[in-house]
């Protein structure tokens, strides 16, 4: 039995370079932004970004933070996933901003097509149907 928990409220990604995140996230996949914040204290950035109506994205801008594991895979979060309407259009989208995709495949499990792409700091974001 859920203890209450509504939904997803932020997912935080840790990024190298601020402007090659916002090109990223904010110009190419188009989320809009709430708050950017620099923080002297931590001297870094903490931006916060649109994803719909009920979850955002922060992104925090970090100097000299370990890279991160990719294979083989290592404990923690494995990759984000976004729902989309229609993987084939949104991989023309990507492909036409300079991003490149995986070949698209269908999840074995729900027949649901689904493909990987990365970030500038490699992490693995899913568009599945």
């Amino acid at each position: 039995m859920n203890i209450g928990l509504k939904g997803v409220h932020h997912i935080a990604v840790i990024c190298s370079n601020k402007e090659a995140a916002m090109a990223f996230y904010h110009e190419k996949l188009g989320f809009p932004v709430i708050r950017e914040n620099y923080r002297p204290e931590r001297d870094d950035w903490k931006i916060d970004l649109r994803i719909n109506d009920t979850a955002e994205l922060e992104l925090f801008i970090m100097k000299d933070h370990p890279a991160r594991p990719s294979r083989p895979e290592a404990n923690g979060l494995r990759h984000l996933a976004f729902r989309v309407d229609s993987v084939d259009r949104v991989v023309k989208e990507l492909e036409a901003k300079g991003i490149e995709c995986e070949p698209v495949r269908t999840d074995d499990y729900t027949g649901e097509k689904l493909t990987f792409f990365r970030d500038p700091d490699g992490l693995p974001l899913e568009i599945h149907e």
